[in-house]
């Protein structure tokens, strides 16, 4: 069974196929000299491109972005800082530090009486 074409729905309204090879550059761009080998940037598009058909036939590239970024939090934190970075458009040195910041941040575990 062949699968259904996804649809991306740009900002300006415009439609168009989803292309897995735009995926793979912006994840190739924040890997730079980063230990992930090819392969597991090919998985993880593959990933972003599963977890998207999970939620429809037409997506915003805000939650393509958004896919991706789940992605690669998991594969490396630098890449994910850097994809972000660009993704969420930062400014200045206080985005980096607010992003790091929800990155690291972690509930102290519930101690015991």
């Amino acid at each position: 069974m062949d699968e259904l074409p996804l649809w991306v729905v740009k900002r300006s309204g415009l439609r168009e196929p989803f292309d897995r090879l735009k995926v793979i550059a912006g994840v190739k761009s924040a890997c730079k000299n980063r230990p992930i080998n090819e392969e597991a940037m090919l998985h993880l598009a593959q990933g972003v491109e599963e977890a998207l058909r999970e939620k429809g036939a037409e997506l915003t590239s805000q939650q393509i972005g958004v896919a991706v970024l789940e992605q690669l939090k998991a594969v490396d934190e630098v890449a994910y800082v850097r994809f972000a970075s660009v993704y969420k458009g930062f400014e200045d040195l206080g985005d980096f530090e607010r992003e790091v910041g929800l990155l690291t941040k972690t509930t102290a575990p519930k101690r015991r009486r």
